[in-house]
């Protein structure tokens, strides 16, 4: 009797303790973090998201409008990522790329395994050729802690008002911390967007912890440099997305620098062959920190001389005479907490394509920094009286819409969060002169 008696309240702590293991490990197998990234191939859409313990990798998609029935099925993998923080905390990243897909055709899917399923996401695929005109959404600098713009964000994304979205570097603030937690939240907290639209990244200084690892490991990149330089074509535009970090972090090797630079140099040649430029007359670049800036702090761009413009001492892998070289039309950065338009510009020159319309076959790339999407480091403020090359100066949380219109125009907006989602500036790109297309030369070369 005394043994039956003390059987009964093992068995009921049996039953107590299972349902929690078996919870945990259905939470352990959940997807979560999904997002979209563009493979460069119009007819594929790759799926990222992650789960704590590994299973298998699957997304189930359906053409829209019609029925439900998630009748075509895509596998991938999943990779081990361990953090470098203190608990080594280890999770998976799933990666699913999705091929055969109609352009234009919009799809309703999910992604998991029989182990848990994701909700029921939806995206439209990207066009085919040149042909077409994409929207973007571009900005910097989002954090977990006041995302000022993700509202705004969400609601336009609901609105399908995007082709696909750029973040230019600075995620969550930073994806590192608290043993990677804080990049898993914010990873959730983009989903709303980044499940969506493509969602296109270049790395920032605030990705730099355990060599960039964070960065490299949740994002999908196309190339083979882990998403820290690649490019692709977007209808009328060459897209390409640069790492700035590389002149700024030695430790992890000066080769990169040599390799992004000859990559880059590589990318630009072809891009401005006569055929590919014919297709694809505009070039757009996309890097964290500025060349130029007028904000009051001391960062690079603050520098006459700063490294992204200049190079390395001595001159070497200055990226502003190639982008000007090879004839890139707009160069996106962010970095500093505010909105800036520059005037075209090379060397510290204005190179307006007319005193009437500056924008209008401009002779210099046009510069914008648009890293005023939202974070735990607030707004940064301007110097009283800028240089001859900035244009406009917004100084309100917000982001910067982009439609490449087709072969010949570009719209440039700034959306003020501050100000109720007024657009603050509105502007045309031109270049209606083919021969703005071909390459230009430096004065030093």
């Amino acid at each position: 009797m005394a043994a039956d008696i003390q059987i009964w309240p093992l068995l009921g702590l049996l039953f107590i303790v299972f349902p929690v293991v078996r919870g945990a490990a259905i939470i352990m197998e959940q997807p979560e973090q999904v997002h979209l990234s563009f493979p460069g191939d119009s007819t594929s859409m790759t799926v990222t998201w992650t789960t704590q313990s590994w299973t298998p990798s699957m997304v189930e998609i359906s053409a829209w409008p019609g029925p439900i029935p998630f009748n075509v099925s895509f596998y991938g993998n999943a990779t081990l990522f361990v953090d470098g923080g203190p608990m080594q905390r280890s999770m998976f990243f799933h990666r699913v790329t999705l091929l055969n897909l109609k352009p234009g055709q919009r799809y309703v899917y999910h992604c998991g395994s029989d182990r848990g399923w994701s909700p029921r996401f939806s995206f439209r695929a990207l066009q085919r050729g040149s042909a077409w005109g994409p929207r973007l959404a571009v900005f910097g600098d989002m954090g977990n802690e006041n995302a000022q713009s993700l509202a705004r964000l969400q609601k336009d994304t609901q609105m399908d008002m995007y082709d696909a979205i750029l973040h230019v570097g600075d995620f969550a603030y930073d994806m590192d911390k608290e043993d990677a937690q804080v990049g898993d939240e914010f990873m959730r907290q983009i989903e709303s967007v980044a499940a969506y639209v493509p969602y296109m990244t270049c790395p920032g200084n605030h990705e730099e912890a355990y060599n960039f690892s964070n960065y490299r490991n949740r994002f999908t990149m196309p190339g083979k440099a882990e998403g820290l330089w690649y490019s692709w074509n977007l209808g009328p535009a060459h897209v390409i997305s640069i790492s700035t970090e590389v002149y700024f972090y030695p430790q992890y090797g000066k080769e990169l620098v040599a390799d992004q630079y000859r990559w880059l140099q590589e990318d630009l040649q072809e891009a401005t062959s006569p055929s590919h430029r014919g297709e694809r007359p505009w070039i757009i670049t996309m890097g964290h920190r500025p060349m130029y800036c007028s904000n009051n702090d001391q960062d690079d761009c603050t520098q006459h001389e700063s490294v992204v413009r200049s190079g390395l001492p001595g001159g070497q892998y200055g990226l502003e005479d190639l982008l000007y070289k090879y004839g890139v039309d707009l160069e996106i950065w962010a970095h500093e907490h505010s909105y800036e338009r520059l005037w075209p510009v090379y060397n510290y020159t204005v190179y307006n394509g007319s005193t009437e319309t500056p924008y209008t076959n401009p002779r210099a790339p046009v510069h914008l920094i648009t890293g005023s999407a939202g974070c735990s480091e607030r707004l940064d403020p301007f110097i009283p009286s800028p240089s001859e090359w900035s244009a406009l100066r917004v100084e309100d949380y917000g982001y910067t819409r982009i439609h490449i219109a087709n072969s010949t125009h570009i719209n440039i907006q700034q959306v003020s969060d501050d100000q109720d989602g007024q657009i603050v500036d509105d502007i045309w790109l031109i270049k209606d002169n083919r021969k703005q297309s071909q390459t230009r030369f430096p004065s030093n070369h």
